[in-house]
């Protein structure tokens, strides 16, 4: 049973390599709790998505930490990795976002698998939810879905996805900048349609998903067409896994259960956001959930 960890962002907004960012009582990184939480649902194997200068760091720190309990492999998430005849401009440096990272499995898994991002704390449950799902006899595709209030943070915008359902299966998934104010969660779509509010409760996406290998095809047999639609923006567009599963949606070639936790997201998405995160887990360690030392 895989994980996948989408670990070749470059922290942007943070400023630095924050998957790396010690968070825990005794130096402990986001990654740490998320294959903690992952080893104890049931998951034997991790994969990390990386880029390939990072190499030597991730392994020196988050791999020989982990490699004694569970089996891991690296694969690179490479700007060269484009099709044949697609120029990319020089000043070009940031990967071409969660597509792109997915399709670098191509190769490397033929089985089910739950994808995450490595700078979100997605907490326990989620990954019992995907234990469970990995385990079934099914072709569905799921995708781990978070209460919106449970995923924001105090000091600026997040992105997320916007999920609608009809009886359990995601029929419309719209990427946007959500925020809270005055009580209330405004969703601003990253498409520029209008701006609306939305309920605490509703679901969003944390690219959280369980995939089949199948979704690895569909993004190979889809990236050029994806560089040639964004000739006139290849500086800025970016290969977005949760826009290319709902355009599949669409298509009916697969259906994605909506699987709702109660777990509350953590991360760093701004410097600030640092010690609320490491606020909050030290008092999940106060309340048990938590050994002292992972």
């Amino acid at each position: 049973m895989t994980l996948v960890i989408m670990a070749a962002g470059m922290g942007s907004r943070f400023g630095g390599l924050k998957q790396i960012e010690p968070v825990g009582p005794n130096g402990e990184f986001i990654i740490d709790y998320s294959i903690y939480d992952a080893i104890k649902a049931g998951f034997n194997k991790v994969i990390f998505i990386i880029k390939e200068e990072n190499y030597e760091i991730f392994k020196d720190t988050i791999g020989k930490r982990i490699e004694n309990k569970i089996e891991v492999e690296y694969v690179f998430q490479d700007m060269k990795n484009i099709p044949d005849g697609i120029n990319i401009p020089k000043e070009r440096v940031k990967p071409f976002g969660t597509g792109h990272a997915i399709l670098s499995l191509k190769g490397h898994i033929d089985t089910p698998f739950t994808v995450i991002n490595a700078d979100d704390f997605y907490g326990a449950d989620a990954y019992k939810k995907a234990s469970q799902f990995l385990s079934e006899e099914t072709s569905d595709y799921a995708m781990i879905g978070y209460k919106i209030g449970n995923t924001l943070t105090e000091n600026g915008k997040v992105k997320r996805g916007y999920c609608e359902e009809e009886e359990g299966y995601l029929t419309n998934l719209v990427e946007a900048s959500v925020y809270s104010i005055d009580g209330k969660v405004k969703i601003e779509p990253l498409d520029g349609s209008e701006s609306f509010f939305a309920k605490p409760d509703t679901l969003v996406s944390m690219n959280m998903f369980c995939l089949r290998p199948d979704m690895i095809d569909y993004l190979d047999s889809n990236f050029k067409k994806f560089f040639m639609d964004n000739k006139d923006n290849l500086l800025n567009c970016e290969y977005l896994m949760p826009s290319l599963i709902f355009e599949r949606i669409k298509k009916k070639e697969v259906k994605v259960r909506v699987i709702d936790t109660d777990s509350v997201w953590m991360g760093i998405t701004y410097k600030d956001d640092k010690q609320l995160l490491v606020d909050n887990i030290n008092k999940l360690i106060e309340k048990g959930i938590y050994p002292k030392k992972i």
